[in-house]
C-alpha cells in the first residue's frame, strides 16, 4: 500500500516550544483556506480515529489520525484546547474516509471538510476481459480516471490542464493537442473557470474526466501503463502551473504517482 503522507508537526519551523501557538491544519497538512488556520482539536482526532477503524479495522501508523492525534496532544498539553474541544470544520463540515475502486486499485481518501488530509492507494488485482489473465498494471487514462473519484470536485485550473496535457501527451506520444481530446478540453475548462466568477459556475475536474463512461481512456486515440517517467512529467508539469509549486492532493500527479508506485510494486 503506498500513502501520501502528511507533515508532521515536528517540521514546521525546527523546534516546537510552548511559545509557537496551536498546531493548525495549515501546518501538517496541504490545505487551504479557512480550515488552515483551525487549530486541530482532540475530537478532531478522535472522529478521524473512528472513521479510519471503520475502513482500516485500526488506525493507520503515520496516517491522518495519528498526525492529527499528536498535534491535539500538544495543543492541549499547552493549553490551548480543552480535552472535548472540536473545530466546526470537522464536528460541522465533517471527518470522511472513502473508498474508491478503479482498476488495479483501491484508493482510500481522508478528508477533513471536504478537503483531502491523507491517501492510501493498495494494489488489487484485476481480471482480463479477454484471456481470464490477473492484469495489475494501471495505464495514464485508469489514473486520471481514479483523479474523478480522489478530486473530482476541484474547479479545474492551469495546474490541472498542464498536468492533463503532460499526460496525454505521454499516453499517445504526440505533442499535438488533439481536437476534443482531455488536454484540449481541460485547458477550455480552465480558461473558463478563470473568467467564472462564481464557485458554482466552475467546471470541475470529474465534469472533464468522467463527462461520460470511461471518458478518460475512451478519449485517448492511445493509452499505456503508467512508469515513473511518465509519472515524473506529470507531477512536474501541475508544479510548474501552480502558483504554490505544489501537486494538489488526489489530483493528476498524485494519481499518476500513486500509479507508477504501484506498477513498480507489482512489476508490471
Amino acid at each position: 500500500m503506498s500513502q501520501e503522507q502528511p507533515r508532521k508537526p515536528t517540521e514546521q519551523g525546527g523546534h516546537i516550544g510552548q511559545d509557537q501557538g496551536p498546531v493548525k491544519y495549515g501546518d501538517v497538512f496541504n490545505v487551504s483556506g479557512d480550515l488552515a488556520s483551525k487549530t486541530i482539536a482532540p475530537e478532531d482526532a478522535n472522529m478521524m480515529q473512528s472513521a479510519e477503524t471503520m475502513v482500516f479495522g485500526h488506525t493507520q501508523k503515520g496516517g491522518a489520525a495519528a498526525t492529527m492525534q499528536a498535534a491535539a496532544t500538544r495543543n492541549e498539553r499547552a493549553g490551548l484546547v480543552g480535552h472535548r474541544d472540536a473545530t466546526d470544520a470537522a464536528s460541522e463540515r465533517g471527518v470522511t474516509v472513502t473508498e474508491s475502486d478503479v482498476p488495479g486499485a483501491r484508493i482510500v481518501t481522508e478528508r477533513v471538510a471536504g478537503q483531502v488530509v491523507g491517501q492510501y492507494v493498495e494494489a488489487t488485482p484485476v481480471v482480463g476481459m479477454t484471456a481470464g489473465t490477473v492484469q495489475n498494471a494501471i495505464t495514464i487514462g485508469e489514473a486520471l480516471e481514479a483523479t474523478a473519484q480522489t478530486a473530482g470536485n476541484k474547479p479545474v485550473d492551469q495546474s490541472d490542464a498542464a498536468a492533463i496535457q503532460a499526460a496525454e501527451v505521454r499516453a499517445t506520444g504526440s505533442n499535438v493537442i488533439i481536437p476534443g481530446g482531455l488536454a484540449a478540453t481541460a485547458q477550455s475548462a480552465a480558461c473558463h473557470n478563470a473568467a467564472a466568477r462564481r464557485e458554482e459556475d466552475k467546471i470541475k475536474l470529474t465534469e472533464v474526466l468522467t463527462v461520460t463512461i470511461n471518458a478518460a481512456t475512451t478519449k485517448l486515440p492511445a493509452d499505456k501503463v503508467v512508469t515513473r517517467a511518465d509519472a515524473e512529467g506529470v507531477v512536474s508539469a501541475e508544479i510548474r502551473n501552480n502558483p504554490n509549486l505544489s501537486t494538489h492532493p488526489g489530483g493528476v500527479a498524485a494519481s499518476m504517482a500513486a500509479a507508477a508506485r504501484l506498477n513498480e510494486n507489482t512489476n508490471v
